[in-house]
């Protein structure tokens, strides 16, 4: 059973980040192979974008080629950038494979990061055909890159994310006095939470809810408790008895 456990932790790429707000992310970083054919679309569609180019300047002499360069160099370095800093933080290649660019607390990429990760693929290029990039990838438990670990970025698989979740297990409870709505839904949407916050992040909330809870004076509870008794109010209030 032990070797099982060990086995399995070493084999899970699930990657838990924590928020400012104390909210639990769950991320799954992008391995070598869906991160090797997103380069590849992507490669296609600046090879596209180039012959197109290429076919409409060619008629412009010296002037053209001048062109060709700049265009070259822009979609060579700044490609990546300006769609990792767009919605949905992704390359078309990316997007293709359900992936998406974020930092290493779970949020938005930021402009810095992403301009640091996309100059280091020079350093992930060497010493031919992304090498060093390549082994770090299938080196590390995260799936980094040299230029991820610069940024503090990471490449995971995009999910879709839901506000609410199941409610915490718990038996129910009757409220000890009559809730209005509003703090019905203020439970409810609590409760729809707990398997996304961190239990110091969510005992702390319950202990807020001392009145609904029905502790007299709220340094006698623990977290632990408080969390228990609201979440079978929770459940009470879902209609469950």
């Amino acid at each position: 059973m032990a070797v099982s456990a060990a086995l399995g932790a070493t084999l899970d790429t699930v990657y838990t980040a924590e928020t400012p707000e104390g909210i639990a992310l769950e991320l799954r970083p992008a391995g070598l192979v869906a991160r090797g054919y997103a380069f590849a679309i992507d490669g296609a569609v600046r090879f596209a974008i180039l012959v197109a180019a290429a076919s409409v300047l060619a008629a412009m002499s010296r002037f053209g080629s001048g062109i060709f360069l700049i265009l070259f160099f822009l979609l060579e370095w700044f490609y990546p950038v300006l769609f990792e800093l767009l919605p949905g933080a992704a390359t078309p290649g990316k997007r293709a494979l359900g992936l998406r660019v974020v930092m290493d607390s779970g949020l938005p990429v930021t402009p810095a990061a992403s301009l640091v990760r996309n100059l280091l693929r020079a350093a992930d290029f060497l010493p031919v055909l992304y090498g060093f990039g390549g082994l770090m990838v299938l080196l590390r438990p995260d799936f980094k890159r040299l230029g991820d670990l610069a940024a503090g970025t990471l490449v995971v698989h995009a999910n879709a994310a839901t506000l609410h979740g199941p409610l915490g297990p718990a038996e129910p409870l009757a409220p000890p006095r009559a809730l209005s709505t509003r703090e019905q839904a203020a439970v409810i949407a609590w409760a729809g939470r707990a398997t996304r916050l961190t239990e110091a992040r969510l005992g702390e909330l319950a202990l807020l809810a001392g009145p609904i809870v029905g502790t007299a004076d709220q340094r006698e509870t623990s977290p632990e408790r408080a969390t228990r008794r609201l979440l079978g109010i929770a459940q009470w209030l879902v209609g469950r008895r």
